[in-house]
């Protein structure tokens, strides 16, 4: 046994190369193009293979690099992959938030983050009462306000001081961002914002585990930017922080380990796990060239915490599967604290006690019961995932190169160049969702036939946030949800129903063919469905006049032919001469035939090329839904 130790498995099988592999999948394909096909263009402006290989990885940077070492690609620790379990708790009345901070304390968090909500009104007598029987240092304590943010800090300190706690067990931050505040109100609320950054840095020095200056990257990534901006634009904007500090006077041993970076994570799984690697090993090399005095003052402090852009009010319970796999790709990564916001975080005012609980056990489940927290970068030495690491650092440096040829991260914004960035990704991908390329499962794509909403939402749900202050002197980027158009849509169809007792019938009529009628009627019930009509299916009709009786029977709206491509060209204008005063026809498909079809009085196509969106709204004006 012990001679056939180091004796290769499964070596009887020749090794295959990956010209045979090509070989193999182009003749599957049958003609198709591989690139069309199987390459995967990203909105990060580079093309994804469907397969990798050891040969893949012969050109790549920081392969022999450990966990726990300079570049930090691999994470930032050797011996554990440990993150803080983070449950952020808005701030109306300080004793409530303590009594529900002291709760979630219980439940396994050990992370709090306070979103102040009158931030002007705080006083010390408020921070005592909110910090009241909290062991500040055994948890993470995280401050996130709009204003006022120097004097609740040095609230905060008084307090630690007051205990006798050692400054230096105390962990958390606070946001003081004012590059994100130029980015999201489109000015500076000081003068000399940078002093302020300074100041508050340098007063919290003896704080040593406790950032002061955070990097908003979540905003770019709720704006809809892609990974590479999010991570491009983060890193310039933590630039101009070093800069600006350093330039002041500060050492960046002194300012660098005080920063943290705010990160949303999205649901590509895999890009976003190579998204944090990339920003750890870019990052260490931005601080290695200001001459620190050591290595460890280059690694990356993460915060991250689920999107909101992807998140959708119809069909909400698929958020708990979207946070889920951001959850992982987060942990795998390598975070430093994480927040999952609840399931209907994108349309309740406060999350139901359901989805905060959900949310936080997901995160527990991962430790727990996965040992996620146990084997650092589980990633590493997957041909895929180092790959991507490397394509998306390549990408974001050269667009971080592109910012710094602006003059730096406030020059860019002021330019309007990162907005316009942004902005050009935006409406892209809006397209794509509209034309359900980018696909949102319950929204845009495979809705629940029987969900409606019977009370009206609040605006701010199915609107882009707007917090562009009076006095605005650049244009702001507006963060919003990719799915807000199609649930304003179909909302405008659930108020419909309400107020007129009824809601539209789409009535499949499909005839001939077997599997293409089939096929069709899926796809039409899919479609509509989409816009919150009442779709209604059946196996087929005979003979047409069978089918219009079945259609008049059943007060059909819109009405959707459903076949094969050949039998269109007579069908179709016998059905439409029966039903023409009584329904909208739609045909489901794109056939040749068409433009006879046309001829004949039938308009409405509809097909995998659609503008779903736009075509929905359309049918909803035709059917008088304002």
């Amino acid at each position: 046994m012990a001679e056939n130790v180091n004796e290769k498995l499964f070596s009887e099988f020749a090794p295959t190369t990956t010209q045979e592999w090509l070989d193999k999948v182009t003749a599957d394909l049958k003609g198709a193009d591989f690139n069309k096909k199987l390459v995967w263009r990203t909105n990060e402006g580079f093309n994804v293979q469907p397969m990798y290989r050891l040969e893949n990885m012969k050109d790549l940077k920081n392969l022999e690099c450990f966990p726990g070492e300079f570049p930090f690609v691999r994470g930032n620790k050797k011996d554990n992959n440990n993150w803080f379990v983070r449950q952020d708790i808005v701030v109306e009345d300080a004793a409530e938030a303590n009594r529900k901070a002291l709760d979630v304390l219980n439940r396994g968090v050990d992370s709090l983050g306070f979103v102040m909500t009158n931030c002007k009104n705080f006083t010390k007598a408020d921070m005592e009462t909110l910090l009241k029987d909290i062991c500040l240092e055994c948890v993470e304590v995280n401050f996130t306000l709009c204003c006022n943010k120097v004097a609740i800090l040095k609230m905060f300190q008084e307090v630690v001081s007051e205990r006798g706690i050692d400054p230096e067990k105390i962990r958390g931050g606070i946001n003081i961002d004012p590059i994100s505040k130029l980015l999201l109100e489109g000015k500076f609320c000081d003068p000399n914002p940078f002093h302020v950054v300074k100041e508050t840095t340098e007063s919290t020095a003896s704080m040593k585990n406790f950032k002061s200056i955070e990097v908003g990257g979540l905003h770019f990534n709720n704006s809809g930017a892609s990974i590479v901006q999010e991570l491009g634009f983060s890193l310039a904007a933590g630039v101009e922080y070093l800069d600006k500090l350093t330039d002041a006077g500060m050492d960046v041993k002194d300012v660098a380990p005080r920063m943290r970076f705010h990160f949303a994570i999205g649901s590509k799984y895999f890009m976003e796990i190579a998204k944090l690697r990339a920003a750890r090993y870019l990052w260490a090399k931005i601080v290695k060239a200001y001459n620190p005095c050591c290595d460890c003052v280059c690694k990356m402090n993460i915060h991250a915490e689920t999107s909101e852009w992807n998140k959708t009010v119809y069909d909400a319970y698929v958020n708990m599967l979207r946070t889920q796999t951001e959850s992982m790709s987060a942990a795998i990564g390598g975070v430093d604290s994480f927040t999952v916001h609840p399931y209907d975080y994108a349309f309740e005012c406060h999350p139901s006690e359901l989805g905060e609980r959900i949310a936080r056990n997901q995160q527990l489940l991962l430790k727990e019961e996965a040992h996620f927290d146990k084997i650092v970068d589980a990633a590493g030495g997957s041909y895929y995932i180092e790959e991507l690491t490397e394509y998306i650092a390549e990408a974001a440096w050269k667009l971080f190169l592109e910012v710094q040829e602006q003059g730096g991260m406030i020059k860019a914004i002021e330019k309007g160049f990162v907005q316009a960035a942004v902005k050009a990704t935006a409406q892209k991908r809006d397209q794509d969702i509209a034309n359900r390329k980018e696909n949102f499962l319950g929204t845009n794509q495979f809705p629940n036939f029987n969900e409606k909403i019977e009370d009206t939402l609040c605006d701010c749900v199915l609107k882009p946030e707007d917090h562009t202050a009076e006095g605005a002197t650049v244009e702001t980027l507006k963060p919003y949800r990719g799915t807000q158009a199609f649930e304003a849509m179909r909302l405008k169809t659930d108020m419909f129903a309400k107020e007129h007792g009824r809601r539209p019938v789409v009535y499949m009529f499909p005839m001939g063919n077997l599997a293409m009628r089939i096929a069709r009627a899926q796809f039409a019930c899919n479609f509509f469905a989409c816009a919150g009509f009442q779709v209604i299916s059946n196996n087929g009709f005979k003979t047409v006049e069978e089918g219009v009786k079945a259609c008049l029977d059943n007060k059909a709206d819109i009405v959707v032919i459903c076949s094969s491509d050949d039998e269109y060209a007579t069908i179709a204008p016998e059905i439409y001469a029966a039903l023409k005063d009584k329904a909208i026809l739609v045909v489901a498909g794109n056939p040749e035939s068409r433009p006879q079809l046309e001829e004949a009085g039938l308009k409405h196509f509809i097909h995998v090329k659609c503008n779903v969106l736009e075509d929905l709204k359309n049918y909803q004006e035709m059917l008088g839904i304002k």
